[in-house]
């Protein structure tokens, strides 16, 4: 089992800064600089196109996305297209993988796992479907998975629906996937649904036991900036 520091970002978070951040982890985990790492946030309202990513999964045009308030950003993940908004929790593990690790399909099968466990925990039963990624309920898709490895480093992750406005995925076809639904935690157990911050304990809960990395830090940053002058001074 291998420690990890958890890096906790309040507020809603550009795109663009995530990435730069993600990037940045990225390149200092594959020298050793740091060790394995997640980062939990939320995202300013942006539409992404993963690798996979058509264009015609796009049902407004960038110009009226942008006078929506939502950003368009073409993303280095795997996946197709999605949506990211305040009250979706997103978790970017960066982490190396190695030896019986070395799978990246073993390694989405891990986050679709800690989804699943996370709606459990709060009394939603969440499941995988054959030939889709993320984690579906009865009633729709919960969390989508987006991943991109890197000399077997991990960045991008998995965004979990805890209680965001869904209107913004009609903005497109998610995941490319005509005809399905999205849902999250709010709108399956209304009254009952967690707050953002019970769900981000719990996936930090099943991230380390699924993962097998316990979380030996905590980071609690205002934006990435902090984030970055916080893990300099671990002197990770």
């Amino acid at each position: 089992m291998t420690d990890t520091l958890a890096i906790q970002i309040e507020g809603a978070v550009p795109y663009a800064d995530a990435l730069a951040l993600q990037e940045e982890l990225v390149a200092r985990r594959i020298e050793d600089a740091i060790p394995d790492c997640a980062i939990l946030l939320q995202h300013q309202p942006v539409v992404t196109l993963g690798s996979r990513g058509r264009r015609d999964a796009l049902l407004r045009s960038e110009d009226e996305l942008r006078a929506a308030g939502v950003e368009l950003y073409h993303a280095s993940r795997g996946g197709d297209v999605t949506y990211h908004a305040p009250g979706q929790l997103i978790i970017y593990p960066i982490l190396k993988l190695g030896g019986s690790e070395a799978d990246s399909h073993g390694y989405l099968c891990n986050l679709e796992e800690i989804a699943i466990r996370t709606a459990g925990d709060f009394g939603v039963a969440a499941f995988r479907r054959s030939g889709k990624t993320g984690a579906w309920t009865a009633s729709g898709k919960l969390a989508a998975i987006g991943i991109r490895l890197r000399r077997w480093v991990t960045f991008h992750g998995m965004s979990f629906n805890v209680d965001l406005d869904l209107a913004g995925f009609r903005h497109i076809v998610p995941c490319g996937l005509e005809g399905e639904s999205v849902v999250s935690l709010q709108g399956l157990l209304g009254e009952g649904a967690p707050t953002l911050a019970a769900v981000r304990e719990r996936v930090c809960a099943n991230f380390s036991e699924v993962c097998q990395r316990p979380f030996a830090a905590t980071i609690d940053a205002v934006d990435c900036a902090d984030a970055r002058l916080q893990i300099d001074a671990l002197g990770a």
